[in-house]
This record gives C-alpha cells, structure tokens and sequence, in this order.
C-alpha cells in the first residue's frame, strides 16, 4: 500500500460520522445493492422505505434465514 494510501486509510479510521452521514451512507449502499437485482430501484423509493421501517410502518424481513443453517 502506498504511503499516501495508508495516510488516508488511518485518517478515515479517526471519522466519527453523524447520525445522518451514517443514514446517508446506510441509505446509498440499500440503493446500489438493490439496484443491481432490479434497475426499476430509484433513490427516492429507498428514502421512502428508510422512512417507513425508522417508523414502524414497514417490517424488515429477512429472507436469507432459510438459506443459514
């Protein structure tokens, strides 16, 4: 690894993101990793359901359960 590389990688260790960098972040990968599975996926209906599990209105499921034994 490159010197500058490993600067930058140290640095990134120190940052304490906020409750709504963190949201921000959690929301982009939801986007990118479900856009891959169905490019009807937009920004916008990932701000929705966010908005809707945080509240209540919506439960998680995870569907991988029956796949770990």
């Amino acid at each position: 690894m490159s010197s500058d590389l490993q600067k930058l990688t140290e640095l990134a260790r120190t940052v304490q993101m906020t409750p709504e960098e963190r949201e921000a972040q959690r929301q982009s990968f939801a986007y990118g990793s479900a856009l891959i599975e169905n490019d009807n996926i937009t920004r916008e209906s990932i701000r929705r359901a966010a908005e809707e599990i945080s509240s209540g209105q919506k439960q998680v499921i995870d569907q991988r359960r029956e796949f770990i034994k």
